[in-house]
């Protein structure tokens, strides 16, 4: 089986020890990922954007997505990103989680990671 792996050079790779996304056996595995801005619908919209850019080097989109995690330090702003998510998934969700935790750095406010399965 090949494996490819996927960087998108993100401060946290090289010093973690980890590739944004890994391509494996059909699957795409893209790790958890945090997104820039100030409020946590700017964060939102910023890692989907860093995820369609590894699904894409992958050969997947967002169509290909099955399962999808939200983690968040406080779930009560999850619900400002429900319209956000709704049009990025469309007529395909995934299944989803939504995991309310601590994150590497207290000024993210969302870390999403999905897996995908490549088109055949």
């Amino acid at each position: 089986m090949t494996i490819l792996r996927i960087s998108s050079d993100g401060a946290f790779e090289s010093r973690i020890g980890y590739c944004r996304a890994v391509v494996a056996g059909g699957w795409v595995h893209v790790a958890g990922t945090v997104g820039q801005g100030d409020t946590v619908t700017e964060q939102c919209e910023n890692a989907l954007a860093t995820i369609h850019e590894a699904l894409r080097d992958a050969g997947a989109d967002w169509h290909d997505v099955v399962r999808v995690t939200y983690m968040l330090p406080d779930r009560s702003e999850f619900e400002p990103c429900w319209p956000i998510l709704a049009a990025t998934f469309g007529p395909n969700p995934p299944a989803a989680t939504m995991i309310e935790c601590g994150l590497i750095d207290p000024k993210y406010r969302i870390e999403i990671e999905v897996t995908a399965l490549l088109p055949s």
